[in-house]
């Protein structure tokens, strides 16, 4: 059984899903997620926070989680930080 999730984001990231350009959504792991649960992101403002009235519902596919940055050293992230990256395939370009 599936959950329904709902949670803020910002204009900014909200018109980037709505036009396909992003996949993806990182979070802090704060609260539960599993695949196949509906996302349903509302609209803020970025200045006051305040909901705007626009949602979208997206479904839960891949959830990775991790509190281990071991892969690279501290001096490492620090200088180069983290990349998302979604993966497409070819025909969706």
């Amino acid at each position: 059984m599936s959950n329904i999730i709902e949670k803020k984001i910002l204009t900014e990231y909200f018109n980037k899903i709505i036009s396909g350009e992003k996949t993806y959504e990182l979070r802090l792991a704060d609260w539960d997620c599993q695949p196949g649960d509906i996302l349903v992101l509302n609209e803020i403002d970025t200045d006051t926070k305040q909901l705007i009235g626009r949602k979208l519902r997206r479904k839960v596919g891949y959830v990775g989680r991790t509190k281990d940055g071991s892969f690279w050293t501290k001096e490492e992230i620090e200088k180069y930080g983290y990349q998302i990256i979604s993966l497409l395939n070819e025909e969706q370009e």
